[in-house]
C-alpha cells in the first residue's frame, strides 16, 4: 500500500473515531431527551371548523431534573424557571419562553356508583391551542403521573402542529407546565385562574417569606411527583412560597382516592382590595370541613371550583365572582335535589357534568360571550382505578376524540 493511501486511510479512521466519539457524547448528554422527543405521537388532528388544535402524547424518559429544581430552592419567577430548564433540560442551546394566558376552568369531585372516587376537570380557553398528554415515570421514588399541558404556555401558539424539531424539543419543558393530572397514588390536582385584584387588572400571588419558591405549574408538578394523599399535598404546599406566573393568579383543587379533597387559594390577610400579592396567605378548605363557604358547601361531601375565590366575604357582590354560574350548575347537576350529599353518580353522569359546563354549549345555551369560549379538554380522573378518560374539545361521544390512559405504560 502506498504511503499516500495509508495517510488517507489514517485520516478517515481519525475522522470516523471523532464522529463516533461525538455521537457517543451527544447520546450520553441527550439520551433521555432524545428518547422523550422520539416518543411524541399525534392523537388527534386539528379541526378548524371547531376551533380545535391538535393533541399529542409524550412519554418522558429520565427524571427531568425536578429534584435538582427543588434542591436549588425552586424559582420565584418565570425567568428563573426558564434559566433552570435551559441550563439542564435543553442544555443551554434551545431558547424557551413561558407565558400564562387567561384561562377559565372548572372542576368537581364525586363518587361513582361502582365505588370509585373521581376528579373531573374542564380546561377552557379562547381559541385553538395544542394539547399534550405528558406521562412520566421517574426512577428515584417519585410517583409516575399523567398530566395535561397547553403548549401555548411554552410559546407554541394558535393550535400549531408539532412539525419542526425545535417545537418538539420545546416539549421537553412540558413536565414543568402541567395544568391538571393524576399520579399513581391516586392523587389528582388542577389549577384554575382566580382573577384576584382590581377590576382593571389581575395581581399575581408573590409571597416573600424565607421559604423556598415555586411558580404556579411547578407547584402542581411537585404535588404529582411527591404527594400520596391530599394531606401530603397540603403539607408540601405549606413549605413553599407561591409565585404566580405572568401576572395571573391561580387557586387549586386536589383530591385523593379516599374521597378527601381540598381547595387551596392564596388571599391577602390585611389587604381588603387584595392588590398586594406579597401579603397573601394560604387558605385551605377541605370537603369535610368547608361549612364556612356556605350552607350548600357544608351539606355536600363533594367539592367544586371554577374561577372565583371561595374564601368567605372576599367579594362585595356576586357579579364579580367569575364562573359562579358554572359553579352552581355543577352542584345542581350532582345534588340539585338535595338528597345526594355524598355526590354519587354514574361515570356517564360525571362525564355529563363536564359536558354540561363545556363552554361551547354553555355559552350558547346561556347567551354568554367571553374570552374563554372553548373547552379545550375535559378529563375525568378515576382516583381509585388510577386512570383518566380525556375528551378533546368537547368531542363527547366521538371515539376519535375520547382517549383513556392508565399506568400500564410504566
Amino acid at each position: 500500500m502506498s504511503k499516500a493511501k495509508k495517510i488517507v486511510i489514517g485520516v478517515v479512521a481519525v475522522l470516523l473515531a471523532l464522529v463516533v466519539a461525538a455521537a457517543a457524547g451527544i447520546f450520553a448528554m441527550w439520551h433521555n431527551e432524545l428518547s422523550t422527543v422520539a416518543s411524541i405521537t399525534k392523537l388527534a388532528d386539528a379541526d378548524e371548523e371547531n376551533s380545535a388544535g391538535p393533541v399529542y402524547l409524550m412519554d418522558v424518559s429520565g427524571d427531568y431534573y425536578f429534584p435538582e429544581y427543588l434542591e436549588q430552592g425552586g424559582a420565584s419567577n418565570d425567568d428563573e424557571l426558564i434559566s433552570f430548564v435551559m441550563g439542564n433540560i435543553t442544555k443551554g442551546i434551545i431558547p424557551i419562553s413561558m407565558k400564562s394566558p387567561e384561562i377559565g376552568c372548572s372542576s368537581f369531585t364525586c363518587g361513582t356508583d361502582d365505588g370509585a372516587r373521581c376528579f373531573g376537570r374542564n380546561y377552557d380557553f379562547g381559541g385553538a391551542t395544542t394539547g399534550l398528554i405528558v406521562r412520566t415515570n421517574p426512577t428515584d421514588g417519585r410517583y409516575a403521573s399523567i398530566s395535561s399541558v397547553d403548549l401555548r404556555f411554552l410559546g407554541i401558539n394558535d393550535g400549531a402542529e408539532l412539525s419542526s424539531l425545535m417545537q418538539k424539543l420545546t416539549c421537553l419543558v412540558a413536565p414543568y407546565a402541567p395544568l391538571d393530572g393524576i399520579n399513581e397514588a391516586g392523587v389528582s390536582c388542577g389549577i384554575y385562574m382566580s382573577y384576584q385584584g382590581p377590576e382593571d387588572g389581575v395581581v399575581s400571588t408573590d409571597q416573600t417569606t424565607d421559604k423556598p419558591d415555586l411558580t404556579s405549574t411547578t407547584m402542581l408538578r411537585m404535588i404529582l411527583d411527591y404527594a400520596g394523599s391530599v394531606d401530603e399535598a397540603v403539607s408540601l404546599v405549606r413549605q413553599y412560597d407561591l409565585h404566580d406566573s405572568a401576572g395571573t393568579s391561580f387557586h387549586y383543587m386536589v383530591a385523593d382516592s379516599t374521597g378527601k379533597s381540598a381547595i387551596l387559594e392564596w388571599v391577602a390577610a390585611d389587604d381588603s382590595t387584595d392588590t398586594d400579592g406579597t401579603k397573601r396567605e394560604l387558605k385551605v378548605y377541605y370537603n369535610d370541613d368547608d361549612s364556612a363557604l356556605g350552607k350548600m358547601e357544608a351539606a355536600d361531601e363533594f367539592q367544586y371550583v371554577t374561577n372565583f375565590v371561595v374564601t368567605p366575604d372576599y367579594y362585595s357582590n356576586e357579579e364579580d365572582m367569575k364562573g359562579l354560574d358554572r359553579y352552581q350548575a355543577i352542584q345542581a347537576a350532582i345534588n340539585g335535589s338535595g338528597d345526594n350529599e355524598a355526590g354519587i353518580v354514574s361515570t356517564d353522569e360525571a362525564m355529563g357534568v363536564l359536558q354540561t359546563v363545556g363552554r361551547r354549549s354553555w355559552d350558547a345555551n346561556n347567551g354568554l360571550s367571553d374570552s374563554n369560549s372553548i373547552t379545550v379538554w375535559s378529563a375525568l380522573y378515576d382516583l381509585t382505578n388510577k386512570s383518566v378518560t380525556w375528551v378533546n374539545n368537547e368531542g363527547f361521544g366521538d371515539e376519535s376524540n375520547v382517549f383513556t390512559f392508565d399506568f400500564s405504560y410504566r
